[in-house]
């Protein structure tokens, strides 16, 4: 008897060293959509070890001084923009994983585009300048022979939503939509068909996956707490795997915590492109994805590629 209280003992005493109290913070969208069953089981209590706080915030500007300030040891932000910090805070943070792939797609008012060549002649409305999007699009119709400014042509505006109005607007019309504002598109107009994925497409000329977004953590909280960290990445991943496998109670939990509407997240969950890579998977598409935006503009990585140290392996 005396043995297993012995054993119980080290056992708790090895969980309570393990055991980490973790703010996570993430986008509303996609970044925060595959966490949602791992903060409906935070709020029951610790899960695998650790407790969590959650904040889900509107925009990238909310989150970027977070991290960098040290209030928040996770988040969830844009691939590109992990890059940037990590210059811009001397190796600051840590890229976790890729939660997010491709979630770009063309969409018309109309019938006339099912190939990249379609597009020519044609306006785009977007929104992202100097952002992934932007990117993304440059690099698929580059790569497709076609001359921004001479062959096609894109109207950039500040908001999805703008884009989405555009469209509906006019017949004929053209935008790239991320998930989840191309479902609402169609759901607000039925007359809307997505055209063109650019998530195949970019695969289609680069061999690889298009990424969205990662989550990433401090330095200082990486490196005094990497067991804490995998715990989280193996609750993430199945909250994840729930997500993606059960859509409808998915998507009751992302309506509930305000990322979306229920209504849309049930059709967009599929378009989101949810996942978690880590390790090793992680750092060759990350890397590989990080060089192609590098030779578009040093500037949407922060200048220079990062090194190893940026990834938590």
């Amino acid at each position: 008897m005396r043995k297993i209280f012995l054993l119980l003992f080290v056992f708790m005493v090895s969980m309570a060293l393990f055991a980490a109290d973790i703010t996570v913070t993430a986008l509303k969208g996609p970044t925060a959509m595959g966490m949602v069953k791992l903060m409906k089981d935070a709020e029951s209590g610790p899960v695998n070890g650790n407790s969590y706080t959650f904040a889900i915030e509107g925009a990238i500007d909310a989150v970027n001084p977070k991290i960098i300030r040290g209030t928040t040891d996770i988040a969830a932000v844009p691939a590109n923009v992990s890059a940037v910090l990590y210059n811009n805070t001397d190796g600051g943070i840590k890229v976790l994983g890729i939660n997010t792939l491709g979630v770009l797609y063309i969409a018309e008012k109309g019938d006339s585009i099912h190939s990249v060549d379609d597009l020519r002649g044609k306006t785009i409305y977007s929104s992202g300048n100097g952002a992934t999007p932007e990117y993304a699009l440059r690099f698929v119709l580059e790569s497709a022979g076609l001359e921004i400014g001479k062959d096609v042509f894109i109207e950039w505006r500040s908001e999805h939503a703008e884009c989405v109005a555009a469209l509906s607007a006019n017949e004929g019309a053209v935008a790239m939509l991320p998930e989840p504002f191309l479902t609402s598109a169609l759901i607000s107009d039925p007359d809307i068909r997505v055209a063109l994925d650019l998530n195949d497409l970019w695969m289609d000329a680069m061999g690889s996956e298009l990424i969205t977004g990662v989550v990433v953590a401090s330095s200082d909280f990486a490196s005094s707490n990497e067991d804490a960290l995998r715990a989280f990445l193996d609750s993430y991943r199945e909250s994840v795997e729930y997500v993606n496998s059960n859509v409808e109670e998915g998507a009751k939990l992302v309506g509930e915590y305000g990322i979306i509407a229920e209504k849309v997240a049930l059709d967009a969950i599929d378009g989101c492109n949810i996942t978690l890579i880590t390790g090793e998977e992680m750092k060759e598409a990350l890397s590989n994805y990080l060089e192609v935006l590098y030779s578009m503009n040093p500037k949407s990585v922060g200048l220079s590629l990062p090194d190893d140290s940026y990834y938590f392996i």
